[in-house]
């Protein structure tokens, strides 16, 4: 199949979304959980978690508009703080359901049998039942003319990983974590089998 340009602005609007958002490939999927100064908590699935850095740590996201209220948001802006949590296999299904639009004082904790849960006094909720998780401070907002959206990127301060997922030399097997990918908005799949490579030189 063939779609020009203008094929695609033609389309369905289910139909060119799910087509759009399937063929950037495998996303990382991700519990982005917050707490507001008034302690209202608020925790919701996110599929655009990309790495920019490693010293510093960085870690980038994408939110969409804020032409309605985004609770995510609203509250990073509010607070500095925020922290991602990997989606297993074990929690997908309730945190698919935190993409649900609860209004702001219903947090989806509440709504879930996601449980919060607070580390060295770091003021927004790791997701307890994630095996990897780590508490970010928000350094930069970046606004994309192109379409309205805004990437937040932030510092890693914390990082809790269960301890049989690290290998000696750092990497983190998330197959064994049985950490789970999106394909598309609402299609879950956990990596079974990989092939790790050495570090390449010219030949």
């Amino acid at each position: 199949m063939h779609f020009s340009r203008n094929d695609i602005d033609q389309l369905d609007h289910i139909y060119k979304i799910n087509l759009i958002n399937s063929i950037s490939g495998y996303k990382p999927a991700n519990l982005i959980a917050t707490k507001s100064k008034s302690e209202l908590t608020n925790v919701a699935v996110f599929s655009s978690v990309v790495h920019y850095g490693s010293a510093p740590p960085i870690l980038g996201f994408v939110l969409r508009p804020t032409t309605v209220r985004r609770h995510t948001f609203d509250n990073i802006i509010e607070t500095g703080y925020y922290t991602i949590n990997h989606i297993n296999e074990a929690i997908v299904e309730d945190a698919h359901h935190t993409s649900a639009k609860y209004p702001k004082d219903v947090s989806e904790f509440d709504k879930t049998k996601l449980d919060e849960e607070y580390k060295n006094n770091f003021h927004a909720p790791f997701v307890k039942q994630s095996l990897i998780k780590m508490g970010m401070k928000f350094l930069q907002k970046i606004n994309i003319e192109a379409n309205g959206t805004i990437l937040i990127l932030g510092e890693i301060t914390d990082l809790y990983i269960n301890d049989s997922l690290i290998e000696n030399d750092g990497f983190v097997d998330l197959m064994k974590a049985k950490t789970a990918v999106i394909n598309g908005l609402d299609t879950y799949a956990t990596p079974t089998k990989s092939k790790k490579l050495t570090y390449q030189r010219p030949k």
